[in-house]
């Protein structure tokens, strides 16, 4: 299974034998968990928990719609039975609730109906084994919409892993500006300090060595070369996260919840209007990044 893949796709797939032909569709969306949803016929809903197993081997995270439409062919109608005293109880229920609502009317069949577990299939071995028999049949037809659904979540991812090296490499140049500036800022910064005591402290009696390190310290309060290594850190492991062949989805999140932290400290550190502009830029970047990495599995 090649890596990155989105979670947004769909799949169908058709299967036919001498006791029946299935169709089954396939859709898949981003989602934080692995989340299955199976609309089959009444008599398969036993087979939920083996079509999730089948359906976990592909996907890891997503929103995984899946509608299954069974024709029989010579196959017998399965025999039903009905639960009266559910019915029954169900009917009180429905008559207590109606008159401490004073709701007009009275209970009718279509509410009764409405209960699936009134009226249910029969279990019967024979009809057990009958089942058993389509599982195959069924299980080719799931894995057409699985295989189809999975080629276009490839193709997408692709275009994902592309779009997010471009993005990353326009981040990395607002980086490399940031950090190509920073002995001007520092200077300017130290410069605008000096000043600004100078005129504070006219005629104060003051150690100059003092206050060269008091003057130090500020200035270094605006130094971020910290942050741009570790921004420079995250960049490469980033991209190498997109080259792994597995899902990488949920620590490229994080990672880019790393960046805007580091981007937001250098933001407060640096109280210069072009950086500010810059890191604006940045932030904007990786809104566009989180959108696309919110897409992989």
């Amino acid at each position: 299974m090649g890596r990155p893949v989105s979670m947004t796709g769909f799949g169908r797939g058709e299967k036919s034998s001498g006791r029946g032909s299935w169709i089954v569709e396939f859709r898949a969306v981003n989602h934080r968990y692995l989340d299955i949803s199976i609309k089959s016929p009444r008599r398969f809903i036993g087979w939920e928990e083996r079509i999730k197993k089948e359906i976990s081997a592909f996907h890891l995270r997503g929103r995984i719609d899946v509608y299954v439409n069974f024709s029989d062919q010579g196959i017998e109608t399965p025999r039903l039975k009905t639960d009266m005293q559910l019915a029954r109880q169900y009917l009180t229920c429905l008559q207590e609730i109606m008159t401490e609502l004073s709701v007009p009317g009275a209970p009718d069949l279509a509410m009764l109906a409405a209960n699936r577990d009134i009226i249910t299939p029969v279990d019967d071995e024979a009809g057990t084994e009958r089942q058993e028999e389509l599982w195959p049949t069924f299980r080719e037809a799931l894995h057409g919409a699985l295989a189809e659904c999975q080629q276009m979540r490839q193709s997408e991812g692709e275009t994902l892993q592309k779009d997010l090296f471009v993005r990353l490499s326009d981040f990395k140049e607002k980086i490399d500006v940031i950090e190509q500036s920073l002995p001007q800022i520092i200077a300017a910064r130290e410069n605008s300090l000096k000043e600004r005591l100078d005129n504070l402290l006219s005629g104060v009696d003051i150690d100059p060595v003092r206050l060269a390190q008091e003057v130090a310290i500020l200035v270094d309060k605006t130094d971020v070369s910290e942050e741009i290594v570790r921004l420079r850190s995250h960049v490469e492991q980033f991209k190498s996260f997109l080259e792994l062949d597995e899902a990488v989805g949920r620590r490229l999140d994080f990672l880019v919840q790393e960046f805007l932290r580091e981007v937001n400290t250098i933001a407060s550190k640096i109280s210069n209007a072009e950086t500010a502009h810059i890191s604006v830029g940045m932030k904007n970047d990786l809104e566009k990044i989180r959108e696309q990495v919110q897409n992989l599995e």
